[in-house]
């Protein structure tokens, strides 16, 4: 195991005298530009931000996962993230999870440990655990540590859930869909479900024991077709695909629906063995928005696996448009070979 550590004194060397005792001894401590050393490693990202949510360290660490300077093949990681502020602690993170995951390294479920100056956001966890929020926060990382050093990998692919909320005659989307499915072997067995049409009414936030109760049973106050036919469907896939249209840099309104909603699942069983895949079309630009949004909802924090370059994207305007992208139905099948990899 390596944790890689941009150094930003004084406020790493708080962050390091907490690890370091959770930490194997074996562990090897690499700077940002170490990262091709940590390749085929179990790795933890451990950042600490200033009072502006901001590091020098970090930054340049990031520009060289972004500019493919840097490669993570064959590693798996999780993060830890602490600031002097209340804000930027989990937008740094998910930025740096997109850029080290198209750089090669897949994350866990919920692969993020995030502190805030105040640790103000330890408090629920600090009242589960009858104690203070430092000590919550302690032991949040001790159990990150745990699960990342035991991970041993997701199942083979076998079912495969696609979830969309396009109209499959105008949907470029669906047609890289189609590109990637032809190309999936025939032991892999696929599901698709539309959300469209308000098929999926989004979350009314009950209360957290009316929530607990029916997730308990595996089922939602609601009802409706989410617990009837997406429930089921999740439970049984071993691989998740969401097929995102990008029309406001922002994930469709039923594809937001689904993520609230399965809450209620998720307060039954965890999702670590579940893969998490991503396809976004944009018509103009801001795939990645998109992609940052399903690494924060359902890997961050619903806990889905996030395989190594998880997520296509494509940027497609006018009907049809898509299908003639130079070299886009070799992407499409290259994906597809990801997916039954990954």
């Amino acid at each position: 195991m390596v944790v890689i550590f941009p150094e930003n004194p004084p406020y790493s060397g708080k962050l390091r005298r907490l690890l370091e005792p959770l930490l194997p001894r074996d562990c090897r401590w690499l700077g940002p530009e170490e990262l091709d050393l940590a390749a085929g490693e179990k790795v933890l990202f451990a950042v600490a931000l200033d009072g502006s949510g901001c590091s020098e360290a970090y930054y340049r660490m990031l520009s060289a996962l972004r500019r493919g300077d840097k490669r993570l093949t064959g590693c798996t990681a999780g993060i830890v993230v602490t600031g002097e502020g209340e804000l930027y602690t989990k937008g740094v993170a998910r930025d740096l999870v997109l850029a080290a995951n198209l750089a090669g390294c897949a994350f866990l479920g919920r692969p993020l440990v995030e502190a805030t100056g105040s640790l103000r956001n330890f408090r629920v966890q600090a009242e589960i655990y009858g104690t203070d929020e430092a000590s919550a926060f302690r032991l949040a990382a001790e159990e990150l540590i745990g699960r990342l050093l035991a991970w041993e990998g997701p199942p083979p692919v076998g079912r495969l859930l696609a979830l969309h909320a396009s109209s499959r005659s105008t949907s470029n989307t669906l047609a890289l869909w189609e590109l990637v499915r032809r190309n999936l072997p025939e032991s892999v067995e696929v599901q698709e479900l539309c959300l469209l049409n308000g098929a999926v009414a989004d979350c009314n936030g009950c209360a957290y024991t009316a929530c607990l109760h029916f997730g308990g049973q595996g089922k939602c106050f609601y009802g409706g077709p989410m617990v009837e036919e997406v429930f089921p469907a999740v439970r049984r896939c071993d691989t998740l695909v969401m097929l995102c249209a990008n029309y406001n840099d922002a994930l469709s309104a039923n594809l937001t629906a689904f993520v609230n909603r399965l809450t209620a699942l998720f307060r039954q069983s965890r999702f670590y063995d579940k893969r998490l895949y991503g396809l976004i079309v944009s018509g103009y630009s801001g795939g990645d928005l998109l992609a940052r949004q399903l690494i924060s909802g359902l890997n961050m924090n619903k806990s889905f696996y996030l395989p190594p370059n998880f997520c296509m994207m494509e940027t497609a305007n006018e009907k049809g448009s898509l299908m003639r992208l130079p070299g886009v139905a070799e992407r499409g099948a290259a994906f597809a070979r990801r997916i039954v990899g990954g």
